[in-house]
């Protein structure tokens, strides 16, 4: 019996491998921040580093340290965000930039920025990246199992939609609820939907670190999103203040195991807090 097993009596073989298989090479987000410098130690060598694009920071700072990482034998990732890039001649900027420093992976959001450019949605900028002609072998955008503060459902899903023959992967945003994020990737292969999904999971955090850097990255409503998620602060509380995603995949095991689902990863949101979120994942593959 595994140690994943020996966690949670009710996973069969299948579903612990499966988990044992995503835990293994997920992608860490890392936030552009002042302290990302001290956050890259702790992670894997070869690791996928995933780089957000922050309306503070700017995309360049996003461009930047996707270089430097991906120089320093990690795979990055960077955020392209529609909202954030003025013009097509930004956008050709950018992908100059990305193709020289050797990135063949990228991420489409479009963004929180209140002054847009040229392009208002990820489905635009795919559009342009496509004219222009871009380096990226792989291509993610997110998904919203539970829906968007400011975009009605609907429209959400036929995005989601349009964006599909475009993409390889979606991820799903930051969620606690396991039966909410199963019911929507069934409903996405019931309808057909190709790319794979990864699963967004939430590392290590304390709420007031996750505030904090919510206000910082420019994330709106922060508070709003500890009142909507319970689970979520209730999960910090039983562990000393900081929430451990433990039980979180766990539950999300069968889902992984199960081929028609297709669901091939996990992203970590980290919080730049990888030593912490490195030292549960690494516990929950040795134990």
């Amino acid at each position: 019996m595994t140690g994943l097993l020996s966690r949670r009596r009710g996973l069969d073989e299948a579903s612990a491998a499966a988990l044992r298989a995503a835990l293994a090479d997920p992608i860490f987000e890392l936030l552009p921040l002042k302290n990302l410098p001290d956050q890259v130690p702790h992670l894997p060598a070869g690791a996928r580093v995933s780089v957000t694009a922050s309306p503070n920071k700017g995309i360049d700072a996003t461009l930047d340290w996707a270089a430097q990482l991906q120089a320093d034998g990690f795979r990055a990732i960077p955020h392209l965000s529609a909202r954030m890039i003025t013009d097509r001649a930004k956008l050709e900027e950018l992908l100059g930039r990305a193709r020289s420093a050797g990135l063949t992976h990228a991420f489409v959001v479009g963004g929180d920025a209140d002054e847009p450019g040229e392009y208002l949605d990820g489905l635009s900028l795919i559009s342009a990246m496509r004219e222009v002609g871009h380096p990226f072998a792989v291509i993610g955008c997110p998904g919203y199992p539970n829906g968007h503060a400011d975009i009605p459902d609907e429209v959400l899903e036929q995005a989601l939609r349009d964006k599909a023959p475009f993409m390889q992967h979606v991820t799903s945003q930051m969620d606690f609820d396991t039966k909410v994020i199963g019911a929507w990737v069934r409903r996405l292969r019931g309808e057909g939907f190709g790319p794979d999904i990864v699963i967004g999971v939430p590392g290590v955090a304390d709420p007031q670190k996750l505030l904090n850097v919510a206000a910082r990255i420019g994330v709106k409503d922060a508070k709003r999103f500890f009142t909507k998620n319970l689970r979520f602060v209730a999960g910090m509380a039983k562990s000393g203040g900081f929430y451990k995603p433990t039980g979180f995949v766990q539950d999300l095991a069968p889902l992984l195991a199960d081929p028609v689902a297709r669901v091939t990863g996990f992203h970590l949101y980290t919080f730049n807090a990888v030593e912490a979120t490195e030292a549960w994942r690494q516990s929950m593959l040795e134990g």
